[in-house]
């Protein structure tokens, strides 16, 4: 380590030295307006240098970045990159405290200095449960993200493009190897995925490892898309051909055994997985909940006020509800109309690929006709494009209803909403709209995009995350088209309440599964008595919350405040309020946690009085 923290310490390639006088000297400094500058412009440099240097350590991550540098390899996912990054983390924080001085910093990058820092605290604070996840379950891992990687980020643009594909195509058994040795790790400390996961996860392998060079059946799913892509490069039939030959023998000799050794293992490891849910079963289980909350929700709410908040959001949008009902002239109990549009066809694409087809297009004109009113209500737009597309066939099965994936700086590859169509059933019409809205525009499209395209912040805040702040402009986003006149048709109007109802079930299922000791069933049973979706959707949102504690709790706090925000600002504004200036406030600076928000949204608050 000794090496690396002096490779750390050679940050002086953009040496801060004139900011590491003696304190009391500086305390009498007068700083100047040069002096600013120079001394912001230092520490600016100094977290691009950090920012840079996580990328060199992921090559992954260079790759969503559309950068080439490290495009032959995969990440290193050992406990030992992990104790590097811990090192790492520590001599940052170290030079960061002792050689800026925040007081000669100007506005912008003072709040830089205070989220670098607190993150660095944060991830220092928190290796002590570097292990307390599941890095194989049905929402996300190394098995589903591997395949996804190479066939949406990984691009081809010529044969050596190509050759790095191969390259990770032969990675992928070592690379499989850390990773059952993490899940190995995980066992001895207690950290074992739930029995349900299992049959998903294994599926999903399986499917990777099906069809040509596997058998004898059509091109799998990883030699189809390896072949369209050389097949469209301007190269000789002669090199396509040895190409191709390549990947299906790195196919054959490291995909293959790759993803035998981890079904093997996993079918093993199910033999021993229980039933239990809760992260209360982990050692410490009950403080690690409490920390996963703080840092998803940017906030010291405990999971009892959580738990609270989420059943007063159901009552309340259970009472907006009826309104509807009564506006759709429908007789019967809210369950009753749970039921009818649970059952009734029409508010379903028929389940066929031209069914389906037909939900992609309506969902791309939704966007397409919100960014022709972004002006209403929005200054700054993304450049950004975006695209609707199909969660892939091989992990539509387990993948969850929607996400969206940030397009890279460049513009070379677009934003993507993903629809997982793998039932028409669990995609109602009546939920279109919300769903395009929080995924594409203006809901992660705007945030994500907007944030990539900002000047005069560092790197970390441009592609940084806060899950509170990200969601909950997403579930926001969801709402203010109401207020600019869409959601016509009432049925629609309640597809928006009912993806905000699901949200407001979330902070209870979540705290009652991870905090109160609920079961699976009793999390699929409160959603199925209190909303609309469909069976498979309410059994894989518990699912969901098993498998990610906390994270589902971040949609509603963040949410509600911003609204809250907002409420506070007109207030206190009256006619001097603007909302395409409060919206600016919100999105011009990045990911930010909520209290940070907050500050932001007083400072502009004050601004304008």
């Amino acid at each position: 380590m000794k090496t690396l923290r002096l490779t750390l310490a050679s940050l002086a390639l953009i040496s801060l030295a004139g900011c590491g006088e003696d304190k009391a000297q500086k305390d009498k400094t007068e700083f100047t307006v040069d002096l600013i500058k120079e001394n912001s412009d230092k520490a600016n440099a100094f977290f691009d240098k950090s920012f840079d240097l996580g990328l060199d350590r992921s090559p992954m991550e260079q790759s969503y970045l559309g950068i080439k540098k490290d495009y032959d390899k995969w990440d290193d996912i050992s406990p030992e990159h992990l104790d590097e990054s811990l090192e790492i983390a520590k001599t940052e924080l170290q030079y960061a405290k002792d050689s800026i001085d925040p007081k000669a910093l100007d506005t912008q990058t003072k709040l830089s200095y205070k989220l670098f820092v607190e993150g660095l605290e944060h991830n220092i604070a928190d290796y002590k449960w570097r292990f307390y996840n599941y890095p194989v379950n049905q929402m996300h891992g190394m098995h589903s993200e591997i395949p996804s990687f190479l066939i949406n980020i990984h691009s081809v643009a010529d044969s050596s493009d190509a050759v790095a594909y191969i390259s990770r195509l032969k990675g992928v058994e070592p690379l499989f190897d850390q990773l059952i040795k993490n899940l190995e790790i995980r066992e001895t400390n207690g950290i074992v995925t739930p029995k349900f996961v299992f049959p998903r996860v294994i599926e999903d392998c399986k499917n990777i490892i099906k069809g040509a060079p596997f058998d004898t059946g059509s091109p799998s799913t990883l030699l189809n898309d390896f072949e369209t892509k050389v097949n469209a490069l301007t190269i000789a039939d002669t090199n396509k051909a040895a190409l191709i030959n390549d990947a299906e023998e790195a196919l054959k000799t490291s995909v293959k055994p790759g993803y035998d050794k981890l079904i093997a293992f996993l079918e093993s490891q199910a033999t021993r997985a229980t039933t239990d849910d809760g992260c209360w079963k982990f050692p410490e289980g009950e403080a690690f909940y409490q920390n996963r909350l703080q840092r998803i929700t940017t906030t010291n709410l405990t999971a009892d006020e959580i738990h609270e908040i989420g059943l007063k959001e159901v009552a309340r949008i259970h009472g907006e509800m009826k309104e509807i009902m009564k506006e759709v002239n429908f007789e019967g109990s809210l369950q009753d109309f749970f039921k009818f549009l649970k059952e009734d066809e029409q508010f379903y694409y028929p389940n066929t690929e031209e069914g389906k087809a037909e939900y992609i297009a309506k969902a791309t004109d939704i966007i397409n006709t919100m960014r022709g009113r972004l002006d209403d209500i929005f200054i700054t737009k993304p450049k950004a494009e975006i695209q609707v597309k199909r969660v892939e066939a091989f992990r539509e099965n387990s993948a969850g209803k929607a996400f969206y994936n940030s397009g890279t700086p460049d513009g070379s590859r677009p934003g993507t909403y993903y629809a997982n169509l793998a039932n028409t059933k669990n995609m109602p019409k009546f939920e279109m709209e919300a769903l395009a809205y929080h995924e594409g525009i203006p809901g992660h499209h705007m945030d994500r995009s907007i944030a990539q395209e900002l000047t005069g912040i560092p790197k970390f805040r441009k592609f940084g995350s806060y899950t509170a702040y990200v969601e909950g402009w997403g579930l926001y986003s969801e709402f203010i088209p109401k207020e600019m006149g869409f959601y016509e048709d009432p049925y629609s109007n309640y597809g928006r309440l009912a993806m905000e109802l699901w949200r407001a079930c979330r902070l209870v299922v979540d705290t009652g599964i991870h905090a109160k000791k609920w079961t699976r069933q009793e999390g699929i049973d409160y959603y199925m008595t209190n909303t609309s979706g469909s069976d498979r959707e309410c059994v894989r949102m518990v699912e969901r919350h098993i498998v990610m504690p906390g994270q589902a709790t971040a949609y509603k706090i963040g949410m509600l405040k911003i609204l809250e925000l907002r409420k506070m600002a007109k207030e206190k504004l009256g006619d001097k309020f603007d909302l395409r200036e409060f919206h600016e406030v919100v999105l011009t600076n990045g990911a930010v946690p909520l209290s940070v928000l907050e500050d932001l949204v007083n400072e502009w608050i004050a601004s304008k009085e």
